[in-house]
Formats: C-alpha cells, structure tokens, sequence
C-alpha cells in the first residue's frame, strides 16, 4: 500500500513549482539584461554563487558513489571492463563529432565583420590562459591529489575519480572486513544528496544572475553580427543529438531520445540557466542509477565522461576554428583542419563545464598551429557564452545516452526498472535525490547481481 502511494505523495511535491520558478527568473534575467544591461552585468555574482554552491558538492557526491560501487562488487575486472568500454566509446563519439562539425562548418557562409584593435587581444589572451594549464604530462599528473583528502576540498573530478577508485578498491580487497566502511559512506552519501536538494532552493535567483549578466555583457548588435555561426552550431549540435545520439540509443538501448531528454530536462533547464554542465553532474549521477544503472557504472561512466567525452566541445572548436579561418581569407586546408581539431580535443580533456574554457582551447590550439589566426579568436567573443550552454547541453547529453549505452552493452542496467521510470510510473524523488532508498534500485541490488554472476 506504502508503495503505491508514493507516486501521488510526489506529484505533489512543491520542487514541481521550484523549476516553473527557475524558468519564471530565466526569462526575467533576459528581459532584464536587453533593458538595462549594467544592472545585468552587476548580477553575475549571483550566478556565480549558485554555481558554486552546486560545485561545492560534486567531489563528494562522486566519492561516495564511487566507493559504493565498486567497494560492494567482487570482481575487479567487471570495473576494469567498464572503464575500458567507456574510453573506446568515448574516442568513437569525439570522432563522430568532429566529422560532423567539418562538414557544417565547411559549408558556413563567410561573413564581412571587422577586426577591431580591442579583439585584436582577446586570442592572446586566452590563448596564454590555455597554455598556463601544461601539456599532457601535467594533465596526467595533475590527476594525482597532494593528499588523500584534498581531492575531496580542491581537487578536480578527475582526482575525485582517482582517489575514490583506490579507496574503492581497498574496501573491496577487505571484504567482509570493509562492510562497515560502506555503511558509512552510505550514510554520507544520503547526508550530502539532502544538502544538495537544500541547494537547489535557490536555483531560481541563480538563473537570474546567471542569464541576466550573459545578456547584458553580449548585448544585441553581437548576437546579430554573428548569427550565422551561432545557429549553424545550434543546428550541428542537434544533429548530432537527435540523429547520431538518438539512432544508437534505439539500436543499443531500444529508447527514445525524447523519452530520456524529457526524464533530463530539469538538468537541461539547470544547464541553460547557468551555462554549466557542472551544475548538472550531482543530479545526473542520481537519476542515472535511479534509471537503473549500476553503481559502479555510473560512478566511473559520468565523472570519466565530463572530462573526455565532450561531444559539444569537439564540434564548437571545429566550426570556430573553420568560420575564424575563412572570415580571414586564410582557410584552413583539410590536412590542417584534421590535425588542429585533434590537437585542441585533446588539449580540451578536463575543461568540461567549466564556462569559457573552450574558448581558452580554441585560442591555444591556433596559437601553437597556426598563430596568424589568433586575432579571429576576438570576432566569437560576444557570442561564446551563447555558444557556451550549447556546447555544456550537448556535452551533458553525450553522457547521459553514454552512460546508458555502456550500461547496456555491459549488462549493467536494469531493462524493466529503466522503462518504468522513462514511462513516468517509478518518478525520481526530488526531495532527497537519493536513489539508494528506493526498493530495487540498481545501486542496492548489485552485490546480489554479483553473486548470481558467480552462482
């Protein structure tokens, strides 16, 4: 009796009216931003503040989920299967994205704008922003923490990812020694999901600074300038979602890719609002295995995902690159173009979600290959944040179908959990984010899952 009617108790739950809020003060902040653009400006902090609120919690929502994961699996080897799927799938995708922004951003129209001594600066500028991150040895050390504990402070979802995996597998080397261990950052894990659902109470005036500051700093005559790259990305990005994406979730998963964006689509708003995929990650991994995703696949698919498979990223930095070579008279030939795309995905790995970081790619990859193009870095400055909630939303829905496509190639989801939750009969609850208290979930069954394996 308890069970069925917990579907009526939550839809009624008032974060029902918290999103209609959120869209309610997304529009405000664009009419605001239009009318009176220094007040727009001088609301970013707002923005920033709900962004950082929601980052505070990531590391330590990716620990726990982790450590739950593969702590309660027996077999290391069915991580290792996942981690490796995942990597392959990811390096297929990137290709896939880059062949598609080629061919859209060949066939954009040049368009005459001038190349003023102010935007002459901005390549350099972000071009040295980039540069002061390292190469690839840096990148990979940089994974490594200072200490234990600081990934979970301030370290980078990476060394969350690094460290939870090592304690992770500890607590699975201990056996049944280590099932104390796992009961407590259970608790934990349900602790900080409730601090998160307390979190987003405040989404709506973050959407307000967010989209008010976006408008009032780009302003009008940008957006009309450059309007042709701006919804050619548009249009290249949903080609990519809705042909590319959805075709291989209906082969792979037999889903719909509208059933799935409608069960993302408060992350999606979340994404829209703040221009952020990192604002989505804590709930993205929640409804994930309250889809029916193991723990441990979802654990080391999403954080993995938001720093090497970056879908969006990889089609902006082709068609910037393509519209600043041509609105310069300097095309770019097709063994540079396929040397440059892959020089700046590669350099981009680990920038995920952070606003403005695919700019600062863009302008290190044409300042290591070809520097007189640098300048053109300045003619998409106006519109980047507008191009930026493009490429976060095609980033974050690159990981969702990826998370379930994975899942689902390994036989880490549960097929009829993940149909009655898409058909709206299991809705995820809100109030506490945590999918761990739900009977069935895909995180609670997996040591039974384990020991029928070795049954």
């Amino acid at each position: 009796m308890s069970t069925g009617a917990q579907p009526g108790t939550r839809k009624k739950d008032r974060t029902h009216y918290l999103y209609i809020a959120v869209i309610a003060a997304v529009v405000l902040g664009v009419l605001v931003g239009f009318v009176a653009p220094d007040v727009g400006v001088a609301l970013k902090p707002l923005g920033d503040g709900f962004v950082d609120l929601v980052r505070m919690m990531i590391s330590p929502i990716i620990f726990c989920t982790i450590v739950l994961g593969v702590g309660s699996v027996r077999k290391a080897a069915q991580v290792g299967r996942v981690g490796g799927t995942a990597l392959l799938y990811f390096l297929v995708m990137s290709a896939f994205a880059l062949v598609i922004g080629l061919v859209v951003g060949n066939l954009l129209p040049a368009t005459e704008l001038q190349l003023t001594d102010e935007l002459r600066g901005v390549g350099a500028e972000r071009a040295e922003e980039a540069h002061e991150g390292g190469g690839t040895v840096d990148f990979l050390l940089g994974i490594i923490p200072t200490s234990l504990f600081s990934a979970l402070t301030d370290g980078s979802v990476l060394e969350t990812l690094f460290v939870a995996l090592l304690v992770g597998f500890a607590i699975q080397g201990l056996g049944e020694r280590g099932e104390p261990a796992l009961r407590g950052v259970e608790v934990i894990q349900r602790i900080v999901f409730k601090v998160l659902a307390m979190v987003m109470w405040v989404a709506p005036i973050g959407a307000f600074g967010a989209i008010a500051a976006v408008v009032g700093a780009t302003g009008v005559d940008a957006l009309k300038a450059l309007a042709t790259v701006m919804v050619g990305f548009y249009v290249t990005c949903a080609l990519f979602i809705f042909i590319v994406l959805g075709v291989l979730l209906r082969l792979v998963a037999k889903m719909s890719i509208f059933s799935l964006l409608k069960y993302v689509a408060r992350e999606l708003l979340l994404i829209v609002s703040t221009s952020s995929s990192e604002t989505a990650l804590p709930r993205l991994i929640a409804k994930m295995e309250h889809l029916g995703v193991s723990r441990p696949t979802v654990g080391i698919v999403v954080p993995t995902g938001y720093s090497f498979n970056l879908d969006g990223t990889a089609i902006y930095l082709t068609m910037a690159s393509l519209f600043i070579a041509t609105s310069l008279g300097d095309p770019l030939s097709i063994s540079e173009q396929v040397s440059l795309l892959v020089f700046m995905v590669i350099a981009s790995k680990g920038a995920a979600g952070v606003s403005g970081a695919g700019l600062a790619t863009l302008a290190g990859g044409l300042s290591s290959h070809r520097p007189e193009l640098l300048d053109g870095v300045g003619l998409i400055v106006g519109i980047d944040r507008f191009m930026s909630e493009a490429r976060a939303i095609t980033n974050f829905i690159g990981n969702t179908v990826g998370t379930v496509v994975i899942g689902t190639w390994t036989g880490q989801i549960d097929r009829e959990r993940a149909t009655r939750v898409l058909a709206g009969q299991d809705p995820f609850d809100e109030r506490t984010m945590d999918p761990s208290h739900v009977s069935g979930s895909a995180g609670t069954l997996e040591p039974e899952r384990e020991a029928a394996g070795r049954r």
